[in-house]
């Protein structure tokens, strides 16, 4: 009995190191991709033709953190699949969902709101009732400034490379949490909801994540945003919905 509670002892000795080795490796990683976030810059542009008006509001992801420069990013594709477009971007590495709360301060109306965040609250383990809340308030100020508004959170944390057991079954968990919280928010809310949830077998960033990340391991690279700007497209068709409304405005013409 002695020599079984000893040896059980040890196995639990070893798994605890293994996980605070783990840890202290992804520690050092996510390190290294919050310096590369803080040193982007968002891509923000204003249209000199009558058209459309996109705020973008979130974490990294919505700066392009990851891509060869802020072109590439996901605001930055959406503005050359449609040129006559103004997009103004107030995201900030680092932003939770209650922070991406405070970019929606103003009343400037926009025609639509794209919220990309969520990973930030994985990281952090932000509690689900104070996501599930921060959430809906994302969702009820967005809709203040706009009609269409549209939530895009990461995809499964689980599959990037540097998070290993016991942490990406946890995050492989939070992630699907988030993705319910802001599924049924944004249906609860006349918003709508891009999935880039996917299982490991099928999911492009875990199966080639040298193809599709950044050089933190974390963020999308140029191919990485133009997956989920498809993914945009396929699922909210957000650049046929700005075209039409820019057709829209040009053809009132300019306000008087």
């Amino acid at each position: 009995m002695k020599r079984q509670h000893t040896a059980a002892v040890s196995a639990l000795t070893l798994l605890v190191a293994f996980a605070a080795g783990t840890a202290a490796y992804a520690a050092l990683r996510l390190k290294a991709s919050a310096r590369l976030a803080r040193a982007g810059h968002a891509f923000a542009h204003e249209a000199e033709a009558e058209g459309a008006r996109l705020l973008v509001v979130g974490d990294s992801t919505a700066r392009g953190t990851g891509a060869s420069g802020a072109a590439c990013s996901v605001p930055g594709l959406l503005s050359r699949a449609n040129p006559s477009l103004t997009v103004v971007n107030r995201a900030r590495e680092g932003a939770g969902f209650d922070e991406v709360l405070a970019q929606l301060d103003g009343r400037e109306r926009f025609d639509a709101v794209l919220v990309l965040a969520g990973g930030i609250d994985l990281l952090r383990g932000t509690r689900e009732a104070a996501l599930r809340d921060a959430v809906r308030q994302v969702a009820q100020r967005a809709r203040l400034q706009a009609e269409l508004v549209v939530f895009m959170p990461p995809g499964n944390l689980a599959h990037v490379p540097f998070f290993l057991p016991p942490w990406n079954w946890w995050l492989g968990w939070r992630s699907r949490r988030l993705h319910a919280i802001v599924a049924e928010t944004a249906a609860a809310n006349g918003a709508r909801y891009v999935s880039l949830l996917s299982d490991r077998d099928v999911d492009p960033f875990a199966r080639h994540p040298k193809r599709m990340r950044g050089r933190d391991g974390l963020h999308p690279n140029d191919a990485g945003y133009e997956l989920w700007q498809r993914e945009l497209e396929t699922q909210a068709q957000l650049s046929a919905k700005l075209r039409r409304i820019g057709r829209s405005a040009a053809a009132r013409g300019p306000a008087i």
